[in-house]
């Protein structure tokens, strides 16, 4: 019984493929891994595909589309593996419809695969407060249909054009393959590789899904016109590889149309469909050289990549780049941070500050409020959202007056843009309420999708579609597709220019908000403000003269020759928050090319920027406030406890490093800002209180349906938020810290109003 399962055609496919076709066998192991929750869990990959999201929300067709995209690759697997080693079984070739038969055989991957998956989802939706079961049923039939229909239009197609062994030879030769003949040598060399003895099999399944045995008198069919039958489904399978490409090409000219923005997960499932698809078209033509032709097409990209054809930048919209590009040297950055300028800078800022100050007729200095959040994604720019929201609502709007600066990074600027934006409207439209509950939807709205799927259809190709934007031609890229989505989400409150802020923020009515980027040519910081804020990157004093470092590199005095006024918000906040593979690093008109990425990499708390700020105008805050209270947004706990560590095994301590690092990372910045803000408190002439807000689910105990205490799941690293995510963030303001720093400036807020 062992000898016959062994001895099947099922099980030596899989064997061949752990043999022979690991990349392939690695793509399912990447999927299994990703759906398992065991890769990508910090980043919210797997909640794309348990959790498909389509025209902005978890619906029947987003399974639909779910369905066709596993079964899309379901078939590129099989059409890959039928080329490279169909005619290692030279019975198929006899059998009525042979790559159909193929199919059913070598479907033990992609069939755990479907059943890991349903299993996979359904417990996933299980705990998404769905009402019932019968939306679960709902998304499965969907999901099945999908794939269904997908498997029965590719498999209706083959039915009627590929001709068995004894149809074929029937009559004439197919006209087709008589058009497509292959060269003498090859098929010499495909002759050759069928003599070779194949691995054995004494079963196949048939089409009814019963076993069958294998002919014995396979030998004594010709084994060319065997090869005319499988080079004839080969023909099949490249028209339907070739459409799947063209598919995607037409499919990058509708990519802003909402209806063609695929969910993120079908895009990746597509992208990896594809990429099988051509290392199984290069493997089968090219055989013992893939390895050399693919290093040494790879070399050849990297040789290119940097010509003008090829090497098209991800530039910041708004800016002049056409104008000569601006000197990027340490003589430049020096001249930028003369005395004379500092002063000038300062004293347009104490004029500001003295604005701000005069809306307050306390009997007493009122205090000064600064906000930092933290990086984090649509998690942190959520989170951020609804703890100023909590904020407006402390007297009635009363407290977010003394908000005099905001600072960040990454998502969390996001939700503090958003925030003062609905604010400032508010100041003048009664129809904007600050504390509404529809701008976290807004915020929280899918703005990952045409990200992804611009990255499959138009960044992975040379990109040639272009937009206006004031009155200036840029590409489209990844950048684009983030900002446009982003703006749709937000009503399209933030499209607008830098400068459309200069007036509100000199007048003292909103908080002002350097927005920070990381400049990754040498780890400065490049601060992007409607005012310039050249002393945010040198010392008050300069007692070290030549030897100082300049930490900053402000945005408008370095591109004064490019319309720096004109430069989009939303690219300003998208430059902030771009996160590496996701949204592309942009390059700005230097000499040599500056290039920026997510600050948070330098602080991704924001605490630094606003230390930096209080140090500057030290003499001014003791003099007309109270003192600062500095509140802090974080994505994540500030002290947990220290973990348990066991002996490492060999692969850790190859790994254990690097991850050490990245895991680290946060806790690093924080000892660092913890230890400036210690140093800072305990040397200004006035006192920097702190009120701390956390993103802390495991802090917060919910009952599920069936009234058991489980801990909130903890929201990715994203641009989308699944539905749990969110009533995680949002129900993480009743943790008993959050709470006590609310009901903290709530007493600051009352000690304030009885000075009036």
């Amino acid at each position: 019984m062992l000898h016959k399962i062994w001895k099947s055609f099922p099980i030596q496919l899989l064997m061949l493929h752990l043999k022979k076709n690991l990349t392939l066998v690695l793509v399912w192991g990447i999927l299994f891994g990703v759906i398992l929750q065991k890769i990508g869990v910090t980043l919210g990959i797997p909640f794309l595909f348990l959790d498909p999201e389509y025209l902005h929300s978890v619906s029947w067709l987003s399974f639909f589309l779910m369905g066709i995209g596993v079964a899309i690759l379901t078939m590129a697997f099989h059409m890959t593996t039928y080329i490279l080693d169909g005619r290692r079984f030279p019975f198929l070739a006899i059998l009525d419809r042979p790559f159909i038969h193929f199919c059913i055989n070598n479907s033990i991957i992609p069939a755990v695969f479907y059943l890991v998956y349903i299993l996979a989802f359904l417990n996933f939706q299980n705990g998404n407060d769905l009402g019932d079961n019968w939306v679960m049923l709902y998304y499965f039939l969907a999901f099945s249909m999908g794939s269904l229909v997908t498997f029965g239009v590719i498999f209706g197609y083959f039915a009627f054009t590929n001709k068995g062994f004894f149809i074929l030879f029937s009559g004439s030769v197919d006209k087709r393959l008589r058009r497509v003949r292959l060269t003498r040598s090859r098929a010499m060399t495909q002759y050759r590789e069928m003599r070779k003895e194949p691995p054995r099999v004494e079963s196949f399944l048939t089409l009814q899904l019963r076993f069958k045995k294998v002919r014995s008198d396979i030998s004594r069919f010709e084994a060319a016109k065997l090869l005319k039958v499988f080079n004839q489904n080969h023909l099949n399978l490249f028209f339907i590889q070739i459409f799947l490409i063209v598919v995607v090409l037409i499919l990058g000219f509708f990519k802003e149309v909402p209806v063609f923005q695929l969910p993120a997960a079908l895009s990746v499932m597509i992208l990896f469909s594809i990429l099988m698809m051509v290392f199984g078209a290069v493997s089968f033509w090219l055989r013992s050289w893939t390895t050399i032709a693919i290093i040494g097409f790879a070399l050849v990209i990297n040789y290119f990549s940097n010509f003008d054809f090829l090497n098209r930048p991800h530039e910041a919209f708004g800016l002049n780049y056409q104008n000569e590009p601006a000197e990027y040297t340490l003589e430049r950055l020096e001249e930028l941070v003369h005395p004379d300028t500092l002063a000038k800078d300062r004293a347009i800022f104490k004029q500001i500050l003295d604005n701000w100050r005069d809306q307050f007729t306390y009997s007493i200095p009122p205090k000064m409020l600064i906000v930092a959040s933290s990086g984090g994604g649509q998690r942190s720019a959520l989170w951020t959202l609804k703890i100023l929201q909590e904020m407006y609502a402390i007297d009635n709007g009363e407290l977010i007056r003394h908000v005099e600066l905001m600072t960040g990074a990454s998502g969390g600027v996001l939700g503090e843009a958003l925030f003062r934006e609905i604010y400032l409207r508010s100041l003048t439209d009664a129809e904007f309420h600050p504390d509404s509950s529809i701008y976290l939807d807004q915020l929280s709205t899918d703005n990952l999708n045409p990200i992804i799927f611009t990255l499959l259809v138009n960044d992975l190709l040379i990109r040639n579609q272009y937009f206006e934007y004031n009155d200036r031609k840029y590409l489209k890229d990844r950048g684009f597709a983030f900002e446009k989505q982003f703006n749709e989400n937000t009503e399209k409150v933030l499209d607008k220019p830098l400068s459309s802020y200069a007036k509100a923020e000199f007048k003292g009515e909103i908080p002002l908000m350097p927005i920070s980027t990381l400049i990754t040519n040498d780890g400065r910081k490049l601060v992007i403000s409607p005012h310039s804020m050249s002393f945010l990157g040198t010392s008050i004093q300069g007692l070290t003269g030549e030897n100082e470092k300049l930490q900053s590199v402000d945005f408008r005095r370095f591109f004064a020759e490019h319309d720096p006024d004109d430069l989009r918000f939303l690219t300003a906040l998208r430059m902030s928050a771009t996160f590496p593979f996701i949204t592309p690093n942009v390059q700005l008109p230097s000499d040599p090319i500056m290039e920026t990425m997510d600050t948070g990499l330098s602080d991704n708390f924001g605490i630094q920027d606003a230390l930096r700020f209080i140090y500057v105008f030290q003499d001014w805050i003791e003099t007309n406030t109270s003192g600062v209270v500095l509140v802090t947004i974080r994505d994540s706990e500030k002290s947990m406890e220290i973990p348990e560590t066991l002996p490492p095994k060999i692969a850790q301590k190859l790994f254990t490093p690097l991850r050490n690092i990245y895991s680290n990372w946060d806790n690093i910045q924080t000892i660092q800002n913890e230890v400036l803000h210690n140093y800072m408190n305990e040397s200004m002439p006035f006192k920097i209180e702190k009120v701390e807000f956390e993103y802390n689910p495991e802090a917060l105990q919910s009952e599920d349906l069936s009234g058991n205490q489980q801990n909130m799941q903890r929201a990715s690293l994203n641009w989308r938020l699944t539905a749990r995510e969110k009533k995680s963030i949002l129900e993480n303001i009743n943790t008993p810290k959050n709470k006590a720093a609310m009901q903290r400036l709530r007493e600051i807020s009352q000690e304030m109003a009885s000075n009036q």
